[in-house]
């Protein structure tokens, strides 16, 4: 969608086992390390959105490269939508609170995105497509992240997971709903599947007085995006508000406060690379010859083949 333009739980008692001493395992709560304002900008033919990712402050959080958050009840800042464009080297995944957008793409793939829902796109090799609004008024509210691929696998088929709201698992954690869109929480599994980062991405409407303690793998970038009211994140509790993304340090869990009026949170981990990343508008590869070789392709007409 965004045509980016720059370059169990345990104790950790010992236990004694046939004379020797063994420690179990100790979770280690993350806490927050960074905290940063979305900015405001536009994209496609004139969306105008808030990027939490991808920005001059934050350019990527490996596998992460972008996020925005496109909210609003203004037809003029939504209607003109994303006309077709090209992506290769990476996924994008978009997902809906309100209103409706229909994706195409030139080999004939025709999807819509309701409220709720999530669309999952791996480019890979390469896609040409269109994300245009399909609706003239009222809300229109969402999101869209785009996630690296490593380098042995950027010129995959593309792929498309499209999921209906209804294919999203919801359930309840002291008083706070949690829809899980992928990875696993609290004993639902989202159904996203098959990709490369390992994700975490899961949608916590926070109860007030509410605590959700959500396991991370250890190695995984880790952060978290309020998409309403305030919530307090991390073992020092720390208070984000609405339209910030915070950055979490390393650990086992991750802790989320509903405080208040509680909050809404987005948080997202996923298995970085440590690969370097190059690009440009909409490709993403790891070296300068990789990315204008894609430019080339595109001109040229070879991206899809």
């Amino acid at each position: 969608m965004s045509l980016l333009t720059r370059r169990t739980v345990l104790s950790g008692a010992s236990l004694t086992l046939l004379g020797c001493t063994v420690k179990s395992a100790t979770p280690t709560g993350r806490d927050v390390s960074r905290v940063l304002p979305a900015m405001p900008t536009s994209d496609g033919a004139g969306v105008r959105l808030n990027r939490a990712l991808g920005h001059r402050d934050l350019s990527l959080l490996d596998p992460f490269l972008l996020l925005d958050e496109f909210h609003t009840d203004n037809p003029n800042d939504y209607l003109a939508g994303f006309p077709e464009h090209p992506h290769r080297g990476f996924e994008t995944v978009t997902y809906m609170i309100h209103g409706a957008m229909e994706h195409r793409d030139v080999l004939g793939n025709q999807g819509r995105l309701g409220p709720g829902s999530a669309q999952w796109m791996t480019a890979g090799k390469g896609i040409i497509h269109s994300e245009m609004p399909k609706q003239e008024r009222g809300l229109m509210w969402g999101f869209q992240l785009w996630v690296n691929l490593p380098k042995s696998r950027k010129l995959i088929p593309p792929r498309y997971q499209d999921i209906s709201a209804d294919r999203i698992p919801e359930t309840v954690v002291d008083g706070s709903r949690v829809r899980v869109i992928a990875g696993s929480a609290f004993g639902e599994s989202g159904p996203i599947t098959g990709i490369d980062i390992e994700p975490t991405f899961i949608d916590v409407a926070l109860g007030k007085g509410s605590r959700v303690v959500q396991p991370v793998p250890a190695g995984h970038t880790t952060f978290a995006f309020v998409t309403e009211g305030t919530a307090r994140l991390g073992v020092s509790r720390r208070e984000v508000p609405k339209g910030h993304l915070a950055i979490l340090e390393k650990g086992t869990s991750v802790e989320l406060f509903g405080e208040g009026e509680g909050g809404r949170v987005l948080l997202l981990a996923g298995r970085p690379f440590a690969e370097p990343v190059a690009r440009a508008g909409p490709f993403v590869m790891n070296t300068e010859d990789e990315l204008r070789q894609a430019f080339d392709d595109y001109r040229n007409g070879r991206l899809l083949l």
